[in-house]
């Protein structure tokens, strides 16, 4: 018997799990593998943000089932910092939801908004969800291109007539993953214009908008004119306050397509525990000194991570945001043979290109997110067998 359904066969494995598989096939060997391949933070959660989660345990009212939608006060908390952050108000009631992690905001995204058979456009170079989304919920990707010529801002207005028409949603990443790339107001601009024209919704996947480096501040996408038309942002805890585990986050913007994905949600799932609600209230308007401190941190890293690179004759992008780094992979390799030599002869991970999307062949990621004595050494080993 067969337990799967037809669609799982066009869905590639997820690159973070298979990349977990071949570290454990190493250790198992006695090797010491040192992974710069997963952008799971290895500093800890911030500890006022820890202690308002240990208070929060303690109220008997937070161990019920939590609001579908998010708690008013956390649905308030993510508005307010929307206004002190971007200057951006938003109705805590109608266009803003609480999310479990932007992952799963992104993965019901499909079953909302995009008709089996319809076209979501998508960047060339992306977060693997973007796709995986499309093929579980049996619709189409369009890659849109994206290179070193456009500066890795992906390029809409190159869909064909015939994938428009069939096109109902569109997602942009910026600063991005994996490129560390950052997008200009203006490019905004034309993303929701074009939107409009198409009768898209606009997806901003903004989950390292905290994360920036050389006086760089991220933008929020409803700063621009005509955002809330067509627009929904996602924005997440997890890079910013150092809270991959604890699965929080939130979607704002146009209020009939946050209601959309909303009535989606409470069919699939039953809301974020109240508890990391009240931590994450915490987070988003609590002190951010900590924030600034692991910018700092991880500005040094990407420092040295581009400085070795350098040294071997490595071209890198100069990242202004994310914890990433994305460099050319050496002449004579395609990206999996170059991460496949790098993990063999080093024990190092480090991500292929290729797995983010068609236009990331010839390039590799380098993830920030590893002790720095753990950084250098892996950078050590990886200048040794080049």
């Amino acid at each position: 018997m067969k337990f799967a359904a037809k669609r799982l066969e066009n869905l590639p494995p997820y690159l973070f799990a298979e990349i977990d598989r071949k570290r454990d096939l190493l250790l198992a060997e006695g090797h010491d593998v040192i992974s710069l391949g997963i952008g799971d933070p290895d500093m800890p959660t911030f500890d006022n943000i820890v202690e308002k989660m240990k208070e929060a345990l303690d109220n008997p009212a937070n161990h019920k089932y939590p609001s579908y939608a998010g708690a008013p006060r956390y649905r308030a908390a993510c508005a307010e910092f929307m206004k002190r952050r971007f200057g951006v108000v938003v109705d805590p009631d109608t266009e803003v939801l609480a999310l479990i992690g932007s992952k799963e905001g992104i993965a019901n995204l499909f079953p909302a908004f995009v008709d089996p058979g319809s076209y979501t456009l998508i960047p060339g170079v992306g977060y693997p969800v973007y796709d995986g989304g499309a093929i579980i919920n049996d619709s189409l990707s369009y890659w849109m291109p994206m290179n070193d010529e456009n500066e890795w801002l992906a390029d809409f207005e190159s869909a064909p007539p015939e994938v428009l028409e069939k096109a109902q949603m569109m997602i942009i990443n910026y600063p991005n993953n994996p490129t560390s790339a950052i997008a200009p107001v203006e490019y905004f601009d034309k993303a929701i214009e074009f939107a409009l024209k198409n009768e898209l919704l606009l997806i901003h996947d903004n989950a390292y908008v905290d994360v920036t480096f050389d006086g760089y501040v991220a933008p929020s996408i409803l700063e621009r004119p005509r955002a809330r038309e067509c627009c929904i942002e996602l924005f997440s805890t997890s890079k910013s306050y150092n809270m991959t585990g604890w699965r929080c986050a939130f979607a704002a913007g146009n209020a009939d397509a946050i209601k959309t994905l909303g009535t989606v949600k409470s069919n699939i799932d039953s809301g974020i525990f109240t508890a990391i609600q009240d931590a994450a209230i915490e987070a988003f308007l609590g002190p951010q000194d900590g924030t600034d401190k692991m910018k700092d941190l991880y500005q040094e890293r990407r420092d040295a991570v581009l400085s070795t690179l350098e040294s071997m004759g490595i071209d890198a992008l100069q990242s202004k945001g994310t914890i990433f780094i994305w460099a050319k992979v050496p002449d004579g390799y395609t990206s999996a043979e170059f991460a496949e030599k790098v993990l063999l002869d080093a024990h190092v991970i480090i991500a292929p290109g290729n797995a983010y999307g068609p236009y990331g062949e010839g390039y590799f990621r380098i993830s920030l997110a590893t002790p720095t004595p753990r950084l250098i050494e892996a950078l050590g080993r990886m200048q040794k067998i080049m």
